[in-house]
């Protein structure tokens, strides 16, 4: 009889404690797998926002029109500037309420005034943020200009989001581990104890600790590795269903559609499972011989 039927015999006979223990560690990857999934489309957003290759004047109310114009011929010939398009104050409130649609009828009893006329240029998106200041520096000095928006706030906010998240998940993941090393190491013991007859006959017809053991590292790697997976179809399951429920307002707003697991990450993790499943079933059977 080869180790993997006798693994699934032994899987079978046992399942109660086999499912239970797949059970926890389910719901251990889902932690992991939650943490992950978060900083997977906040680096998105990031990557996003840090490359968004645009910025907004926004000008004093005494601006005239003149001054407006002057500044986009200027801005269209300056090195790393692709367009300068304006915006007026009605066609900014237009925009916003074609965007949201929901609060078209509040937008629509707002003063002009309310949405600041805005001079929206489009740079280059691999700009490096040293000439991107220079230039904004040189446009916040026009006494025209009120302000100039370049997003890299923003986006320093979002790193320091993304390396707290990422903080996070490692030390998630350490939790994780020693949970499959706890749970796979104390379920394959206690399958150990269970079927201590039938050990004991093993070697006492010769059987090598390779053979004896050979069924219960399977077990143990099957048991990371169906939890993994279990772990990562839920997610699959609530991740799809909340962004179903989810309107398009919220990718407009933020500029990039969530996305799901990089497939690499998500067989990484099933990989890992059945890895430290192995090495937790082997940890277990260190005092096989003494059965």
């Amino acid at each position: 009889m080869n180790t993997t039927r006798r693994a699934r015999r032994g899987m079978l006979r046992e399942w109660r404690l086999h499912a239970l223990s797949i059970f926890s560690l389910a719901v251990a990857f889902v932690c992991l797998g939650a943490a992950l999934l978060v900083v997977t489309n906040l680096r998105a957003v990031e990557e996003r926002w840090a490359h968004a290759g645009r910025a907004s004047i926004y000008f004093k109310d005494g601006a005239s029109q003149e001054d407006i114009d002057d500044l986009k011929k200027a801005l269209e010939k300056v090195p790393g500037v692709l367009s300068a398009r304006y915006v007026s104050s009605g066609q900014a409130r237009a925009e916003f309420s074609a965007s949201e649609a929901r609060a078209a009828s509040e937008l629509a009893s707002l003063p002009v005034e309310a949405f600041p006329a805005s001079l929206e240029l489009e740079v280059r998106p691999d700009m490096t943020d040293a000439e991107l200041d220079g230039t904004v520096a040189k446009i916040r000095q026009l006494p025209a200009v009120d302000d100039v928006e370049t997003y890299q706030v923003w986006t320093a906010r979002l790193s320091k989001l993304v390396r707290g998240g990422v903080t996070a998940a490692l030390l998630l993941a350490f939790v994780v581990f020693a949970s499959v090393l706890a749970v796979v190491g104390s379920t394959i013991r206690l399958a150990l104890q269970r079927r201590k007859t039938e050990v004991e006959v093993l070697k006492l017809v010769g059987a090598t600790d390779r053979f004896v053991k050979g069924p219960f590292l399977l077990e143990g790697g099957a048991q990371g590795a169906i939890g993994a997976s279990a772990a990562i179809a839920l997610l699959a399951v609530l991740f799809f269903v909340v962004r179903a429920r989810l309107d398009g307002e919220l990718a407009m707003l933020v500029g990039v559609e969530p996305s799901f697991l990089p497939w690499q990450v998500a067989l990484g993790m099933v990989g890992v499972g059945g890895m430290l499943g192995m090495t937790a079933a082997s940890l277990g059977l260190r005092k096989l011989v003494t059965v």
